[in-house]
């Protein structure tokens, strides 16, 4: 038998691997379609999802939008101008405000937007003395609920549960945010609230949490200034 060189084997042992490479191609080649068609689906399928849910977030934001404007409207006679919102009477502009935020609520719950219209609902809510509504709409948008909005839902519902009576509900919501604040309720702003909560009942630690703020930014400090003088001394 010839002798058989290094190259020689290289040579041999490539040809084997291409053969079988071959061989593997024609045995699994319609496996092979089937993935390289499934993976084709799932990349159009992905950016058929990723156009989609920015054509409903952008349905999301405009919807937003409308009720803002309803919000920012007039009252009153027609100015005839039609990029100037008006309605006859404030009862028309809450209805229409009201059915903007909730259409919103109901379509898209759990999102951003939802999320804003919700907490505007509660805070309408509060301020209309129906404490409830509030109070399950604000627990709603802090539980349920996405984005920076959510710290805002959260400090509305702490006052609502002191307006309710709930005051170690409601100052267990703001320790929470003095602890991990948002960009939406800094630390500072979530110790004004607590403090304004638990003045009556301890004047002391209210007045802790405003010391230090007196020297905070200028507006932060007027209003931490105002609240200690509102303290009693016992």
């Amino acid at each position: 038998m010839s002798r058989i060189t290094r190259k020689e084997l290289k040579s041999d042992k490539f040809a084997l691997e291409v053969q079988h490479g071959v061989e593997f191609v024609s045995e699994h080649r319609r496996q092979m379609i089937r993935y390289g068609v499934s993976a084709a689906v799932v990349l159009v399928l992905g950016l058929g999802w990723f156009g989609y849910s920015t054509y409903q977030h952008n349905i999301r934001e405009q919807k937003l939008a409308e009720a803002l404007r309803i919000q920012n409207s007039s009252v009153g006679p027609s100015s005839g101008n039609p990029w100037i919102l008006t309605f006859a009477t404030q009862q028309a502009k809450d209805a229409a405000l009201k059915a903007a935020l909730t259409d919103l609520v109901t379509k898209y719950h759990g999102t951003e937007e939802a999320t804003v219209a919700q907490y505007l609902l509660g805070t309408e809510a509060a301020n209309s003395g129906k404490l409830s509504e509030a109070d399950q709409r604000l627990r709603d948008a802090m539980d349920n609920g996405s984005g920076p909005y959510t710290s805002m839902a959260r400090v509305a519902l702490a006052r609502v549960l002191a307006s309710e009576g709930k005051l170690n509900e409601g100052e267990a919501l703001l320790r929470s945010l003095i602890e991990n604040p948002t960009a939406f309720v800094s630390k500072d702003e979530a110790s004004i609230d607590l403090a304004e909560l638990i003045k009556s009942t301890n004047p002391a630690e209210a007045r802790k949490l405003l010391a230090p703020l007196r020297t905070a930014r200028s507006t932060v400090s007027k209003i931490a200034i105002t609240q200690m003088s509102e303290i009693p001394e016992k």
